[in-house]
Order: structure tokens, then C-alpha cells, then sequence
């Protein structure tokens, strides 16, 4: 390692290395290698040249050319740009009508459900606070040890049961569980 710092110290250095960008300083060419590991070193790292087109680049002067040749006027390219306008708002408008359609949907059963069970619909409709717990539930985790306190404890009232399995096509690794019987919260 010694020798190769002797060997820089005297070599004669022209004044061209000082314009060298940073980024190409410590760079020596490989005169025979194994040109792909050049063809992906260019690909992955362009040049910071900024007199040249690059497709990953932001410098590309061709850009107003060739708009100019696909598109010839002013006029046609607000014609273009009020058309994808108008075609937005045609999608918006229709996303919105169908979300209302689910609405009036769900308006509607609800309505329906208030007039065929009322208990039901009081049920559904409850406002109830998710951390809120009662006495009973209270003395049931105080006897609870382990996997089935956590359980009862991250099951949030009123959302899916996080202890069900996903359902998918492969069985699971340990088998079926035949003795599982879920979690009952007292009332």
C-alpha cells in the first residue's frame, strides 16, 4: 500500500484533474473488464453532463420540439386540457352519484330495520365507548392470565374478532382446534 502512495507522489499531474467533477474524481478507467459492469454502471448512474438528454434526467431540450410536432397550436392544447378536465369531472361526478346511491342504500335498510324489529335498530344504532368495561368484565380479567387476558383485552367491542383465522386455502401448521370456544364478555 506504501508503494502505491510513492507511486501517486510521483506521478506528474496535469491541471485538467482540479476540472474533474466530484463525482468521477477517485474514478479510473478499467481498460479490459467485463463491459456489462459498465453498461450497468451508466445505466445506474448517468453522467451530470447538462449539455445532454438524459430519459431519467430533468434537462431535456427536445421537449418544446417535440409538443410542437404533436401538438401544432396553442388552441389544440387548451382543447386537449379542457377535454381532461371535462373528463374528470365526469368521473367525479359519477363516483359521487354512486356513492350517494350506496347511501340512500344504506338509508333505506336502516329505515326498513327501524320499522320491522325497533329493539334491533336501538342495538345497532348505541352509542357505546369501546375501552369502557363493566364490574363483571373487570373480575373476569383479574382471574385471567396470559394469551386470554391479552385477547380480551385487545378485542375492541363491535369490530371483527381478531382470534379468527384468515381464511385461505392451505390448512394451518398445527391443525384444526377442536376444543377453541371464543371469549364471551359478560354483560
Amino acid at each position: 500500500m506504501s508503494s502505491s502512495l510513492l507511486a501517486l507522489g510521483k506521478q506528474k499531474l496535469s491541471f485538467r484533474i482540479s476540472q474533474t467533477p466530484v463525482r468521477y474524481a477517485g474514478r479510473q478507467e478499467s481498460g479490459g473488464g467485463d463491459p456489462r459492469n459498465d453498461i450497468i454502471r451508466r445505466a445506474l448512474y448517468p453522467s451530470n453532463i447538462r449539455n445532454r438528454p438524459s430519459p431519467v434526467g430533468t434537462w431535456r431540450p427536445d421537449v418544446g420540439r417535440r409538443l410542437q410536432r404533436a401538438i401544432p397550436s396553442a388552441q389544440a392544447h387548451e382543447t386537449i386540457e379542457r377535454a381532461w378536465f371535462l373528463h374528470q369531472r365526469h368521473v367525479r361526478r359519477s363516483r359521487s352519484a354512486e356513492l350517494q346511491r350506496k347511501f340512500e342504500s344504506v338509508r333505506g335498510a336502516m329505515e326498513t330495520l327501524r320499522e320491522v324489529a325497533p329493539q334491533l335498530y336501538a342495538e345497532a344504532n348505541k352509542d357505546e365507548d369501546p375501552r369502557a368495561r363493566s364490574a363483571a368484565e373487570m373480575e373476569l380479567l383479574k382471574k385471567l392470565k396470559g394469551p386470554e387476558k391479552k385477547a380480551v383485552e385487545a378485542r375492541i367491542r363491535g369490530l371483527f374478532p381478531r382470534e379468527l383465522r384468515i381464511p385461505t386455502d392451505t390448512p394451518p401448521k398445527n391443525g384444526w382446534v377442536y376444543d377453541f370456544t371464543p371469549m364471551t364478555r359478560p354483560s
